[in-house]
């Protein structure tokens, strides 16, 4: 039984209208699902992705009125966001410093080219060269020309107090391999990945240790969780009993009804996610008006009136 990769991240904005403008507008990407945080209906969920929104291309913000992350470990540090080649390394170098935003330096690391940048609440992020390794599907109304266009998530970097602990989670019970070190950048500390499915950057974790260093406190321009992807229903029922199994604390089985979750904290207290690949945002609404309206699952549909009323207008 084996993860296939990641399947979302999600992030936390208390700016969604400039959320917006920037990862659709600036990025590129689809804004796939405007909906709500079905546990907290007065904050948009925010879903881009790729044309067909596919999962593992998923990156999604909650709106929440919240001060700015402090910055620390135990947490997710940065997001990989995928691309094809050095001319769309260059390409994004180019078009993020035209909208006003500081890029660090091309430099290779971890045999992959990267060019690390963060939105305006100072979301950490970083464009990863995949060698266009598997399939794209790009939106055809991207304001980014199709071959350069974000082709998915991954690798995601976590910062932790405990390796060792984390590692038993991820090698023990979530059945992922470790492949490798490397140096990080500022020669700060070892990274350390691991690897699900077949592997490569849209299924790796990256993780560093800093046993000593203060913790981080979730925020504005912080990231909420990071999902995994199963494929099936019968797969996803596995992994609930496993979690039970071997006696990791976690939701249960949770229908989020465009595709299914379970929920746990791993060791250092990072809340991570394991999701079906289906049955996908088409669901309600048809594949060329996906994000054009507010959606809401059947359970929510009875309260849309009070819930459109309470939210702002994103344009």
């Amino acid at each position: 039984m084996q993860l296939a990769g990641i399947h979302h991240l999600t992030a936390i904005s208390a700016r969604p209208r400039d959320n917006l403008a920037f990862y659709s507008g600036v990025l590129g990407m689809r804004l796939v699902k405007k909906t709500v945080n079905q546990d907290d209906v007065s904050a948009y969920h925010l879903f881009y992705a790729d044309g067909e929104a596919r999962p593992g291309t998923d990156l999604t913000f909650f709106d929440f009125p919240a001060a700015p992350e402090r910055r620390g470990t135990n947490s997710i540090s940065r997001t990989g966001l995928r691309v094809a080649g050095r001319k769309s390394l260059e390409y994004w170098q180019d078009r993020l410093r035209k909208a006003g935003r500081d890029t660090g330096k091309l430099a290779e690391v971890d045999g992959r080219l990267t060019l690390p940048f963060e939105d305006g609440e100072g979301q950490r992020l970083v464009l990863v060269d995949d060698f266009g390794a598997g399939s794209s599907s790009p939106w055809e109304k991207s304001p980014v020309p199709a071959e350069h266009q974000i082709r998915g998530l991954g690798p995601i970097m976590l910062d932790v107090r405990d390796l060792a602990r984390l590692e038993k989670l991820l090698t023990g019970v979530m059945n992922m391999r470790q492949l490798r070190d490397y140096a990080a950048p500022d020669a700060s500390a070892r990274i350390h990945v691991f690897a699900m499915g077949q592997g490569g950057p849209a299924a790796e974790l990256h993780v560093a240790e800093g046993k000593n260093a203060p913790l981080a406190r979730q925020g504005a321009g912080g990231v909420h969780h990071v999902a995994f992807r199963t494929p099936d229903d019968a797969q996803y029922e596995a992994w609930a009993r496993r979690l039970v199994e071997l006696g990791v604390p976690n939701s249960g089985p949770v229908d989020r009804f465009y595709f299914r979750s379970l929920y746990f904290r791993e060791p250092n207290g990072i809340l991570f996610e394991i999701a079906t690949d289906g049955p996908g945002f088409a669901t309600d609404e048809p594949v060329e008006r996906l994000g054009e309206r507010l959606a809401l699952p059947p359970f929510l549909e009875p309260r849309r009136a009070e819930i459109e009323a309470g939210l702002k207008p994103l344009d």
